[in-house]
């Protein structure tokens, strides 16, 4: 079975950062694309960004110019920096490796 260790989550005011991580396994993270969702209180679950195992990246509107997506494959290891964050971010963040493996979630809250 798959294990991804998502954090980074937490509590911030409008305008501030973040980052997320998510931490997959050894011998299958670098093959596999790493996406995000988010799942918002009263909404569907949202595409947020995804980075290929080549390192090309796409965005939702929402977020792009805001958002950048990274990965370390020698760390496996993929990373979400989250700029400007504001209220409407606030969310559940999932980590999804390869369209298949789901990580637990980690809480971001943005304050206004």
């Amino acid at each position: 079975q798959v294990r991804l260790v998502e954090s980074g989550g937490g509590l911030v005011q409008a305008g501030e950062s973040l980052t997320l991580s998510c931490t997959g396994p050894t011998l299958t993270f670098s093959s596999y694309a790493v996406a995000w969702y988010r799942l918002a209180p009263g909404k569907q679950r949202e595409f947020v960004t995804r980075i290929n195992s080549a390192g090309s990246a796409d965005y939702a509107d929402s977020v792009r110019g805001r958002f950048a997506i990274s990965r370390d494959n020698a760390k496996n290891t993929a990373y979400l920096q989250m700029n400007r964050l504001t209220p409407e971010d606030t969310a559940v963040y999932y980590c999804v490796l390869g369209n298949s493996w789901w990580g637990q979630g980690t809480q971001v809250t943005v304050s206004s």
